[in-house]
């Protein structure tokens, strides 16, 4: 198995100060080279660490994409889109120089079009903000990677999160995309219509191109309608195979479940002490059900009963808003609950994904070698379709402790290909799993990944050194 690029080995390109004063000339006030700047656009929330841009541009319209674009590809400079920062593959360092542009200024609402259940909105705008701007309407935007990402970096890394198993992913719910492409021009892909068979199919590729083929300005999702009823629960398993099998059993008798995930002991110790709560310390499902009153209650009683033949216990039910709330909050600070419980630690996450008959079998011996390792860890999962991670909680100092880590994802990489799976079910491939994409797609694969890259990016200026080496 390839191991993955190590960042520190590509090397950065020069930026002539020619660019930086066209920049300033351009931009004023919206360009910054200042350090304290820079330095926070030049990091995520992942373990890799880079040297940061030379400048960063706050993009405020498409106007400003273009021009910024235009300016750093007269000079073959790299160009870095920046939204949340919320990745954790290192897809925002700068690995060969260059320039950041940060879109969080364009966040505004374009058009809702509540009949045909779309809204078009910029690339900045956060999914939370969206669905606040759209709840008058009586429609929301599931897609929820647990982090409050931006609408346009969700689109970017193909996100999924813990409503996919009902709702899909982005790649489901992108219907057309404005980009910037790597020579300035504005071109659209997709239309607001629920198909098209007219030409080849731009807005999936895009979709997941992590920002290597474009810089998304404008992005058209489906909505849905809110649910008449929703309920959550939350239920405590002896084991983590009777939570899987519970899962299992759940999807393969075609339950209609909106959102089901995995917590392991170790989270729970973790958001019970981040969060002051009072969880049982063992396995637990966090389930979801939307639907009409009548529909939800079969739901959640059909799952109560396959949890209770594995030993499924503890049920607690949340109804209201608030309740729901207060569960899901623990379920999405999983990740800071963790990383905080062993100060000033980084998480190397790991982001598999196997059919579903296989993920009890992926899950087991992983946590098996985990355990065995000594590394202090914590998994959550997004189980209904096959998607989990481990955070291996590691000293950034201590090369031992990094390199056991990587160690373990390795092995996890090559368990879920074994199976049919896949190095990543919802983060992209960034810098940090750049070697096993070669392992999933082969050689030829990644070559014509790389040729389509040559033909649209001939500069390589687009995210440079992300996905793969050209």
């Amino acid at each position: 198995m390839n191991a993955p690029t190590n960042p520190t080995e590509l090397l950065a390109r020069p930026v002539p100060q020619a660019l930086l004063d066209a920049l300033n000339q351009r931009f004023g006030a919206q360009c910054s080279t200042a350090l304290a700047v820079r330095e926070q656009h030049g990091r995520d929330e992942g373990s890799i660490q880079a040297p940061p841009p030379a400048a960063v541009v706050f993009a405020e319209s498409t106007r400003d994409v273009q021009d910024a674009v235009r300016l750093a590809a007269e000079h073959a400079v790299p160009v870095i889109a920046y939204a949340a920062g919320s990745s954790l593959e290192g897809h925002l360092l700068a690995v060969q120089g260059g320039i950041s542009i940060d879109v969080n200024r364009m966040h505004r609402v374009l058009a809702i079009n509540a009949d045909d259940l779309t809204v078009t909105v910029q690339p900045g705008i956060t999914r939370k903000a969206l669905n606040e701007a759209i709840k008058h309407t009586g429609l929301f935007f599931p897609i929820d990677p647990g982090a409050d990402a931006s609408i346009g970096g969700m689109a970017a890394t193909r996100a999924s999160g813990t409503n996919a198993v009902r709702y899909g992913t982005m790649r489901e719910n992108v219907l057309a995309l404005e980009v910037v492409t790597a020579s300035g021009e504005v071109i659209h892909t997709g239309t607001r219509a629920k198909k098209s068979a007219a030409g080849y199919d731009l807005t999936r590729l895009m979709v997941g191109s992590e920002g290597t083929l474009g810089i998304f300005t404008e992005v058209t999702v489906r909505l849905y309608p809110l649910p008449e009823a929703v309920s959550a629960a939350i239920c405590s398993f002896p084991s983590i195979e009777a939570a899987v099998r519970t899962v299992i059993q759940t999807i393969q008798l075609g339950v209609p479940i909106a959102r089901v995930e995995l917590i392991d002991a170790n989270s729970v110790r973790m958001v019970n002490a981040h969060s002051k709560l009072a969880l049982r310390e063992e396995p637990m499902l966090l389930m979801e059900f939307h639907g009409s009153p009548a529909g939800v209650r079969e739901q959640a009683e059909a799952v109560q009963a396959i949890a209770s033949e594995h030993g499924g216990q503890a049920f607690e039910w949340a109804s209201t808003p608030e309740e729901r709330t207060r569960l899901w909050t623990a379920r999405h600070n999983a990740y800071f609950a963790a990383v905080q419980s062993r100060p000033g630690c980084r998480a190397i996450s790991t982001d598999t994904c196997v059919p579903i008959s296989r993920l009890a079998d992926c899950l087991l011996d992983s946590v098996a070698e985990a355990d065995a390792s000594g590394i202090p860890y914590f998994l959550v999962g997004h189980v209904g379709d096959g998607n989990f991670h481990f955070g291996y909680l590691i000293d950034p100092d201590d090369a031992d402790e990094r390199a056991r880590a990587e160690q373990l994802n390795h092995q996890l990489v090559a368990r879920a290909l074994a199976m049919g799976g896949t190095c990543t079910g919802e983060h992209g491939v960034g810098i940090h799993k750049m070697g096993f994409l070669l392992d999933e797609a082969g050689a030829g694969a990644v070559d014509m990944m790389r040729a389509i890259k040559r033909a649209i990016d001939p500069q390589n200026i687009l995210n440079p050194g992300k996905i793969f080496t050209l």
